[in-house]
């Protein structure tokens, strides 16, 4: 066979698509035994591929022996076995059984995707791509990007956080107190190395952040929950507890968005005094907060008993792969006694040119700016589904943050509401991950807005109105 038209879609790999294709025609009997293969180079421009594309995809089918290659000739298809053949045809009927969906729709309302209402990424329009490159070019003239880094972090960050933490949270600290990592959940690993021989059980949120969760989990924590509503946490389930460990997301609550006041702060932290413990403040997103000023961190209350952690994730990049962590005096030598001999596992050339970033103030306009930017599209995003549902939804935590919980008032569950949304063009997310003990009784959903223009948002909620309709 001389030529192959598929059609190739963005939600997967495409040389693995063409792999499947390829795989199907010759299973099904459509290419029989020895028949010649379009070479690479014509079947990449007639799918308007990459000639790695086709590459692959043909390897991958030598692989398995499907087909076979002859050096100048070409490529062929093997012989298979009927019995074989027909298994195949067998496993073909019943996954086109088993992917039929949930909820039949029309088929004219089966589309690609359009909106992503995805959280923890960012507008990549308002990315300061020249100013970063620009100094990311100098930084590379420096001679120490080409060595390895300090182990805790490179000492122009820290010294550029220190300033940072006291003006925008409050948090008074040193540069010695600052250790620097690639991630949140890498900083959680480490602090769970250090503490879990004194500390042998965990107080998690519930619902609350499952990365944590996770991290906890690996180092055998014995998980506590404290159980948090869509009005806060409650607290007083602490003097019922055994865990003298906690941790925390008190100032945008993940996933509903609440932030505890300063009451509830002071309560933690009183607690954590009485039982000689330590809370771990996770302070993801804190710098977007749009109907007030952004609260003070926990640790500004009290940083002997609070172990902070921020992130440059949801704020600049997720590729700039920088998080930091502020310990207690009390933790600083015990945590470089224990990781003394690990390498630092985020990038040199990236903190030092974040250092350089924040020195020429580019990161408080950036945060500036992008906060406006946020503000705008969690405003819209609001307004829309308020206009489009009414009464049928109810929005969580459109106070901060880069997403929004929806509770939606409907016969239909989380994963059926997803997979009808999916049916008209846009993915929403679930957050039963999320609950360790506690259950919602109305579907949540996670819609996050970061990255999606406005048009993106007013279609993505029209689509979601005629997807969830009774």
């Amino acid at each position: 066979m001389d030529d192959f038209i598929f059609l190739l879609t963005e939600k997967e790999a495409k040389y693995k698509q063409v792999y499947q294709q390829m795989k199907i025609l010759i299973t099904q009997g459509t290419l029989q035994t020895n028949d010649s293969l379009p070479s690479i180079r014509k079947l990449a421009e007639t799918l308007q591929v990459s000639r790695n594309t086709t590459l692959t995809a043909y390897e991958q089918l030598v692989a398995e022996g499907y087909i076979r290659g002859e050096g100048r000739k070409g490529y062929f298809v093997n012989a298979l076995e009927p019995v074989f053949l027909q298994e195949q045809e067998q496993e073909q009927e019943q996954e086109q059984e088993q992917e039929q969906p949930v909820l039949s729709q029309p088929t004219s309302n089966t589309t690609s995707l359009l909106v992503d209402f995805r959280a923890g990424a960012v507008d990549q329009t308002y990315f300061p791509m020249k100013t970063w490159r620009q100094l990311a070019n100098q930084v590379l003239q420096e001679p120490s990007c080409y060595q390895y880094g300090e182990l805790f972090g490179d000492p122009l960050l820290k010294e550029q956080l220190v300033p940072y933490l006291l003006q925008a949270r409050g948090v008074s600290t040193t540069s010695e107190n600052i250790m620097i990592g690639s991630s949140t959940q890498q900083m959680l690993l480490y602090v769970g190395f250090l503490l879990k021989d004194h500390f042998p059980s965990v107080l998690l949120e519930d619902p609350g952040y499952n990365g944590a969760r996770e991290a906890f989990q690996l180092h055998r924590f014995v998980i506590e929950t404290l159980p948090v509503m869509e009005t806060g946490a409650q607290l007083d389930i602490l003097k019922h507890c055994q865990a003298r460990l906690l941790y925390v997301t008190p100032s945008h609550h993940f996933p509903y968005g609440v932030s505890m006041t300063i009451q509830q702060r002071q309560t933690l932290i009183q607690w954590a005094q009485q039982v000689n413990g330590y809370i771990l403040e996770d302070d993801y997103d804190g710098e977007f907060r749009y109907t007030q000023q952004p609260f003070p961190a926990l640790a500004s209350i009290d940083p002997s008993k609070v172990i902070y952690l921020g992130t440059f994730s949801k704020s600049f990049l997720p590729g700039v792969r920088l998080s930091y962590m502020v310990l207690p005096n009390t933790l600083v030598q015990p945590f470089k006694e224990r990781f003394a001999h690990f390498e630092q596992n985020a990038s040199s050339l990236h903190q030092r040119t974040m250092a350089q970033f924040m020195a020429q103030g580019e990161w408080t306009r950036h945060i500036k700016r992008m906060r406006l930017t946020y503000k705008q599209k969690m405003q819209h995003l609001v307004q829309e589904l308020q206009r489009q549902f009414g009464p049928q939804i109810a929005v969580l935590g459109e106070q901060s943050g880069l997403y929004i919980v929806v509770k939606v008032k409907s016969p239909l569950s989380e994963q059926q509401l997803i997979q009808r949304a999916e049916t008209y063009g846009v993915k929403v997310y679930p957050t039963s991950p999320f609950f360790i003990n506690q259950t919602s009784e109305d579907p949540l959903l996670q819609l996050g807005f970061s990255k999606l223009t406005m048009e993106e948002i007013k279609l993505g909620v029209e689509r979601l109105k005629e997807a969830w309709q009774p």
